[in-house]
This record gives C-alpha cells, structure tokens and sequence, in this order.
C-alpha cells in the first residue's frame, strides 16, 4: 500500500518525519527520492529530531555520509547521487545493517546494494511551499509502522 501526504510548509514535512523518527529501530532504512529542493534535507532533519538528535543536520553531497550519534539511535545520512555508474564495494551494507537509522538520498543510483526492507518517500515539489510526499512501505515492519503513522 501506498501513502501520499500534501505538505504546504517546511514545517509540516519536518513533523511527519519527526513521527517517523520516534518509531524508528537500529537497522532501518529510508530511502529518499526527490528532485533538488523537494525537501530531503528537511524531511532528514525531522527525522533526526524524532531520534532525539539536536546536532545540526547538513546534506552530505560531498561526503556521501554524514554521522550523526548524540542521540537515541545514530543517524547514517547519505547522499549517493554521485555514485551513479560505480561498480564499487562502498561498504554502505555496514550502516544497513548497523545500530542505527540509515536515510538514503537518491537510492536509485545503487538500487542493487540496497535491502530488500525499507520505506520510500518520493518527494515532489508543487509550488513554492508545497510538497507531495510518496510514501512506500516495503516489507511488513514498515507496513505496520505507516500504517500506524499515516493510516
């Protein structure tokens, strides 16, 4: 089953990922798609905030993964659009599998390392301040979780 949410600000997309967040379990994995500017940075920081972490959250362009740990999961955020066509062992199977939450920005590019459980949110921007989020539960974990979430 799939879920689509309307956000008209920042703030509202911030607060569905924050719900998010406080539900999440070492070893998750999101994985976020959107053109520039849809508002993964933001969906992120909600998340981080739903994981009690209050270290400011950046894009990880130019670093693939940033670490967050001051808090009560760590949060794996990595940005892979740069890995597209690389046959590289990244070793990202070590965050998927790890003690923390691991939020996946342009997942497509590395479809093939990616696990076979996860949620995908598909963002899209409407106009200035509107938002729709896709949202696409994969495996019966994440199906119950949005279920109780945005059911």
């Amino acid at each position: 089953m799939k879920y689509i949410i309307e956000t008209t600000d920042e703030s509202m997309t911030r607060e569905m990922a924050k719900k998010i967040g406080q539900r999440m379990q070492a070893g998750d994995v999101i994985l976020l798609e959107g053109d520039l500017g849809a508002g993964k940075t933001t969906f992120t920081k909600g998340l981080a905030e739903g994981l009690g972490i209050s270290q400011m959250i950046k894009s990880p362009t130019f670093t693939i993964v940033r670490e967050y740990t001051k808090g009560r999961l760590p949060l794996y955020h990595m940005d892979v659009y740069r890995l597209e066509n690389t046959e590289d062992d990244l070793g990202l199977e070590e965050y998927f599998g790890g003690a923390g939450v691991s939020v996946v920005e342009w997942a497509h590019f590395i479809e093939q390392d990616i696990p076979t459980n996860y949620i995908r949110f598909t963002l899209k921007h409407v106009a200035e301040n509107e938002r729709t989020i896709e949202i696409e539960p994969v495996g019966a974990r994440y199906e119950t979780l949005c279920s109780e979430v945005f059911g």
